[in-house]
């Protein structure tokens, strides 16, 4: 990974990255240290506090299901302007005590705007990346999520020194500093996406039966990480008594990890691809979440804390690349923003039930057991997926009974390379191989709506 980007993959790096700073980084994750210190300066009760972070889940659902068509009816780069706007005016209005629904509402919106921006932001910066520079571009995209928790863990204790009015409006600031610098790389973007020397079947096509047990497999580790990524800085401060800010070290700690966690990723692709590494991914953070079950010394915390933070980053990079590689990149903003709309129905429904629970009984202790149970199904749905499909059905051949023996094997070799699956069986065999050197040439390039 030691070749040099050129300027378009490095502004497309900058549109990417500033857009996961913001979609979880800034818009979901700088919100968990602040659950303890809303109930310590009496703005709202810790049930309330744990709820507002629920109507994030929320929105997140609602943008994950319209960034594609939001996307497709204003244009990427508008789209993702606004996004970025909207998660910074979320913490800016929050910035003086108000009612509980005016936080509900802005929490919200910044879920929402957060998913837009996970799913047009990587779909439209992997557009305007070419193949050599993919892979190194694909993984430091991902990092922006766990820049953001550090940005914000490492500020959070002198900022909420100053109070919490301060507080909202530095995270409201560095996320207009994070949008000025993806305005910026948008700007910078040429008027026509990289072309590709690839395609797929065409996009309304059916899907592969593996790319539904990944959405499924995703699902489950969006239930799995909430306890770590919501309740976790609560947890600590006032169920196992730590202290705020041995607490804060804690989420600081998920930070730096998070940081790692698309080079750890990238590391477990190269030695064994991207299915073995998912799975790896999912093992390692099942482990991780069941730490404070067996043990709370600071030592295993740490070790917890480090380890999900590092998955949370890697388990999403590896998805979208693992798709990616089943599907192509000019199918990929659709079908990654199928898996982000699944992984928020879960993520909402879980999230809202688990603080339904805590509320009722008063401890996060029990969930973290249940998420590790999640993240181990989530496990086996990935480990089946190497057995089923990765070919759409539709684009399979219809009768291999009247083709010759020529064009049965080079059928084979089709539904081995899902790229070449739209090939029309019935064609002469010459006619196939002249079509089949065609398929590697540059196609024409795409011009973006919005331009």
């Amino acid at each position: 990974m030691n070749q040099r980007i050129d300027s378009t993959a490095a502004s497309a790096l900058c549109v990417g990255l500033n857009a996961t700073i913001l979609g979880i980084g800034l818009s979901r994750f700088a919100y968990t240290p602040l659950i303890p210190a809303l109930s310590e300066q009496g703005w709202f009760i810790p049930a309330l506090a744990s709820y507002l972070g629920a109507a994030n889940l929320i929105g997140y659902l609602i943008g994950a299901f319209t960034a594609h068509q939001l996307s497709e009816w204003l244009g990427a780069k508008r789209t993702i302007l606004i996004a970025m706007g909207l998660v910074a005016a979320s913490f800016l209005l929050c910035a003086s005590p108000a009612a509980f629904g005016w936080f509900a509402f802005w929490r919200f919106v910044a879920g929402m705007a957060g998913a837009i921006l996970m799913v047009v932001g990587p779909s439209l910066a992997l557009q305007y990346t070419d193949a050599r520079n993919r892979p190194i571009i694909a993984t430091m995209i991902f990092m922006g999520i766990g820049l953001g928790i550090l940005l914000s863990a490492s500020l959070m204790p002198y900022l909420l020194s100053l109070g919490l009015s301060i507080t909202w409006l530095a995270l409201g600031g560095l996320s207009l500093c994070a949008a000025a610098l993806g305005g910026l790389g948008l700007n910078r973007l040429p008027a026509h996406t990289v072309p590709h020397t690839t395609d797929t079947a065409p996009s309304r096509s059916s899907l592969p039966s593996a790319v539904w047990l990944i959405v499924i497999a995703y699902g489950f580790d969006a239930a799995g990480f909430i306890p770590h990524t919501i309740f976790w800085v609560d947890y600590l401060t006032r169920e196992l008594t730590i202290g705020r800010d041995a607490a804060l070290m804690q989420w600081a700690i998920l930070g730096s990890g998070a940081m790692l966690g698309p080079v750890i990723a990238g590391r477990l692709v190269k030695f064994g691809g991207w299915q073995r590494a998912l799975i790896s991914a999912y093992l390692l953070k099942t482990l991780a979440i069941v730490i404070p079950v067996a043990s709370h010394s600071l030592l295993w915390l740490s070790l917890s804390s480090f380890l999900v933070g590092a998955m949370i980053p890697g388990i999403v990079s590896l998805t979208s690349g693992y798709l990616a590689e089943i599907v192509g990149i000019q199918r990929h903003k659709h079908v990654w923003g199928l898996a982000t709309a699944g992984f928020a129905v879960v993520q909402a429904v879980s999230g809202m039930a688990m603080s339904a629970f805590y509320d009722q009984a008063g401890s996060y202790a029990p969930l973290f057991p249940l998420a590790a149970g999640f993240m181990a199904i989530g496990m086996l749905a990935i480990g089946f997926s190497r057995h089923v499909s990765t070919v759409p059905h539709d684009a399979t051949k219809p009768d291999l009974a009247n083709q010759n023996p020529a064009i049965q094997n080079l059928e084979k070799q089709d539904l081995a390379n899902p790229g070449n699956a739209q090939l029309q069986p019935t064609q002469p065999f010459t006619k196939r191989r002249s079509t089949k050197r065609q398929s590697t040439r540059p196609t024409t390039p795409q011009t973006m709506e919005d331009q």
